[in-house]
């Protein structure tokens, strides 16, 4: 009909469900946008008179690469200098669509789904997180229909047994918060151990290209010491320190000038920090300047910084 709005193309209809396929199966933004900037490159090259389900079709393209690409980033992770955590993704209101399914992108769910065979991890995010028939995935995979629902039921089972529950109300999650950062900026030792759980973990992901333990360190007294020694390290660097939400977890982003230079997640549960997964790796926060976080991220003065934080 002359003067009708053209229709969309299919690919940018689904563009976000196929960045969250690829960012679930890779954990790292970087690759998960090259997996999809692959997928089009296929889509736009395929004769798609004999696509009958272009949704299908494309996050089919998306998970076969996404395994190839997971299969390669396994290996060079075994070289890895220290703790390989996931790259953290913005989720703060304003970039909230930049993925679909949202909630199934928590730095907890990353860090169990990197325990998986790539396979297994395929089918969990294509069935539990998608909602995908198994005859589907089978299809995806290239699999028999009886092996897709064996690598469903092992990896749904390793899942439940290693994902940690963590507080979801907003105004706890907050007040911990505000008393963890608070008790850092103060120096204050024995209120930062207050906010801390017992057995308290802190892993940091820094490749050898940053300060950074590159082993877990437990307990809430060695944690508090940790942390306060990174925060003056990093007040002699200038770096500024701004709030924001990272997978759906509060969260502080340093920053010197435009460049993040760490990031700090926070996992809460029953009022306690349970687990503080800290970033100091340059290259695996690029991702977060790319996304425009500062633009993102709400300003505040030093005597603001912490009211409702």
């Amino acid at each position: 009909m002359r003067g009708a709005r053209a229709v969309s193309d299919p690919f940018d209809q689904h563009r976000r469900l196929l960045f969250t396929v690829a960012y679930e199966m890779l954990g790292n933004v970087a690759d998960a946008e090259d997996v999809v900037q692959d997928t089009w490159l296929r889509w736009s090259a395929a004769d798609r008179s004999d696509v009958a389900d272009p949704r299908a079709y494309l996050v089919r393209i998306t998970t076969r690469l996404s395994l190839n690409r997971l299969r390669t980033l396994r290996t060079q992770r075994e070289t890895y200098v220290g703790s390989w955590l996931p790259e953290p993704l913005i989720t703060s209101p304003d970039a909230a669509t930049d993925v679909e399914r949202a909630e199934d992108v928590s730095m907890a769910m990353l860090v169990v789904l990197e325990t998986l065979a790539p396979l297994e991890r395929a089918v969990f995010v294509l069935r539990e997180v998608f909602g995908l028939p198994h005859a589907e995935i089978a299809t995806v995979l290239e699999r028999s229909e009886a092996s897709v629902r064996q690598l469903a039921r092992r990896a749904r089972q390793h899942v439940h047994e290693r994902r940690p529950r963590f507080d979801t109300d907003p105004a706890q999650r907050q007040e911990v918060t505000s008393r963890f950062l608070q008790a850092a900026e103060g120096g204050d030792v024995q209120a930062l151990v207050g906010v801390l759980a017992p057995d308290v973990v802190m892993i940091s992901d820094s490749g050898g290209k940053a300060k950074a333990p590159r082993h877990p360190v437990v307990t809430a007294d060695r944690v508090a010491r940790t942390i306060l020694g990174i925060v003056q390290k990093d007040e002699s660097q200038q770096l500024e320190y701004e709030y924001t939400e990272l997978n759906y977890a509060p969260a502080v982003v340093g920053w010197r000038g435009d460049e993040p230079r760490a990031a700090l997640l926070f996992e809460i549960q029953h009022g306690c920090i349970t687990r503080l997964l800290l970033f100091r790796n340059p290259e695996r926060m690029a991702g977060l300047a790319r996304a425009g976080t500062r633009a993102i991220v709400a300003r505040r003065s030093p005597d603001e910084r912490y009211a409702g934080a």
